[in-house]
């Protein structure tokens, strides 16, 4: 079986961060660059962080994972701040001007009440006037049609070990998904399976949620390049305000 820090690796093969080619990275890596002291909510493997580090930010970077394993990923640079925990019990109060939570990881907050939660702990991070930016997957768009075992990537991982990484829908319940991941290797053996549950907002839940929250909408979009919101849009792409 993979152990934790296997799996952390795992995830750089198959989500490389990289401004350059991948357009939601790209809106990201802009923010954050702007940005005089950003939180990454989520930080995963930290690799944004470590990007923005690298392209010359000077100002106070951090991130929050509950991961341990990610985060010993993420710690490979110390002149980020890495702590343990998760949106809902953010330890900073009015320090940053920018949140961001990427790679979709917003959805992994299930119920109104993990939402509600995970929103005033961002909120109570951000100075006034300081602005949060994330995305959803717009559920019209159905992007779990697409997670079966007939889209699973190959990669080659550090130990040159060929795994196949595929997924299974277990069950749409109203807004919420439950899936697996399961990762073969060479063999056809399982070395890692773990089960997953996002939720798809729609966007008048999630504007209402976010106002109840004590955000204002300043953008969002339907795709990475400022595209509107429409019925056909694929993202919901968006910066709130404290």
């Amino acid at each position: 079986m993979l152990s934790d820090a296997d799996v952390a690796a795992l995830y750089d093969l198959l989500n490389p961060w990289d401004p350059e080619h991948h357009p939601a990275d790209a809106f990201h890596h802009r923010l954050v660059m702007a940005a005089g002291a950003v939180l990454d909510v989520g930080c995963g493997t930290g690799a944004m962080l470590h990007r923005a580090r690298d392209a010359g930010h000077r100002g106070v970077l951090a991130g929050i994972d509950p991961n341990p394993a990610y985060l010993a990923r993420a710690r490979r640079r110390d002149d980020i701040e890495w702590v343990p925990g998760t949106a809902a019990a953010t330890p900073w109060e009015q320090d940053f001007d920018l949140a961001v939570m990427t790679g979709h990881a917003f959805q992994c907050l299930v119920d109104d009440g993990e939402i509600r939660a995970g929103l005033a702990g961002v909120r109570a991070a951000l100075r006034e006037g300081g602005r949060f930016a994330f995305e959803t997957r717009h559920p019209q768009a159905q992007a779990w049609a697409d997670w079966t075992p007939a889209h699973a990537r190959e990669v080659v991982d550090a130990a040159g070990r060929l795994l196949r990484v595929g997924h299974e829908v277990e069950s749409v319940v109203d807004d919420v998904v439950t899936f697996t991941e399961t990762v073969t290797d060479a063999s056809g053996a399982v070395v890692h399976y773990e089960r997953q549950v996002l939720r798809f907002l729609g966007p008048e839940v999630l504007n209402r949620l976010l106002r109840e929250a004590g955000f204002r909408l300043d953008e969002q979009y339907g795709d990475w390049h400022g595209g509107p919101l429409t019925p056909d849009s694929r993202e919901i792409v968006t910066v709130a305000r404290r």
